[in-house]
Formats: C-alpha cells, sequence, structure tokens
C-alpha cells in the first residue's frame, strides 16, 4: 500500500479520482514514450503480451493501453500481476486509474482476455527538473499464479 500511495522503489502510484483541473496535458510539454513489457512465471501456462509496444502522451493526459492473456492450461488459472516503473524515479508520476493488477485475474482452459490499464503522467512530471532527460518510461508486468 506504501508503494502504491507514493510511487516508492518504481510503483507506479494508484489513483482513486480524476480531477478535472488537474487532468490537462501540460501545454508545451514533450511527449514521453511509454514502452510496454510483460514477463510470465514459468509455472504460468499462460501467455501474457502487450497489444501495443509503445504510446506517446503529454503529462497530464489520460491514456490507455491493453495487454492480452490466454490460459493454455486445462484448468481454470487464477492469476495475479505485479507491476513496476523504469527510470523508478517517473513512478511517483505514474498514475494509474484503472488496471487489471489491483485484483486477481481467472481465466478457464483457452480462455483469451483483453485487460485495460488506463493511466496518467502527472502534471508535475514536466515541471521537474529530475525528469528533463527522462523521454521513455517501461511498464513492466509479470504475471505469477496466485495460490488460493
Amino acid at each position: 500500500m506504501f508503494c502504491q500511495e507514493t510511487g516508492f522503489a518504481g510503483t507506479p502510484k494508484k489513483s482513486e479520482q480524476l480531477d478535472g483541473e488537474i487532468l490537462k496535458p501540460v501545454p508545451g510539454a514533450k511527449p514521453v514514450r511509454i514502452t510496454f513489457v510483460s514477463e510470465t512465471s514459468k509455472s504460468l501456462p499462460w501467455k501474457f503480451v502487450p497489444e501495443q509496444k509503445s504510446i506517446a502522451v503529454v503529462p497530464g493526459q489520460t491514456a490507455l493501453a491493453f495487454y492480452s492473456a490466454e490460459n493454455n492450461g486445462d484448468r481454470d488459472i487464477v492469476g495475479m500481476a505485479t507491476y513496476s516503473v523504469v527510470p523508478a524515479k517517473a513512478a511517483q508520476y505514474f498514475n494509474k486509474i484503472q488496471c487489471f493488477c489491483f485484483e486477481e485475474q481467472r481465466l478457464g482452459p483457452g480462455e483469451q482476455v483483453d485487460m485495460p490499464v488506463f493511466f496518467y503522467l502527472d502534471p508535475e512530471y514536466a515541471y521537474d527538473p529530475m525528469m528533463d532527460n527522462v523521454r521513455d518510461i517501461v511498464l513492466g508486468y509479470s504475471f505469477f499464479e496466485a495460490k488460493q
């Protein structure tokens, strides 16, 4: 919980609400490329991949991306995703509004689902001198089987 609230250790913040005053693209801000990567535990028979390689966003602009998961096993499996942002110093500005990673995902044998990630970069990103040279951010997910 601490990491989600603060962006500590490369953990993006979870945004509970949208503030119409905050979420406006920052005029004149340079776009930041968000690259999506994925990993699946060797013990989880799922194919898990991003549906887009990358997108460009401006601080303050909301964005929607998708990952796809398919259960190649012969039984129902519940999975849980963990996530990180690289470089870690950008995590404090990366806010998720909606994400499949907030809860467990159950897939039946052969089932395939598209999973959304709705996010934004905090407008303050554009004004932080520590972010001046950061034009690429990697959002990575790792899926593991959730032990019940």
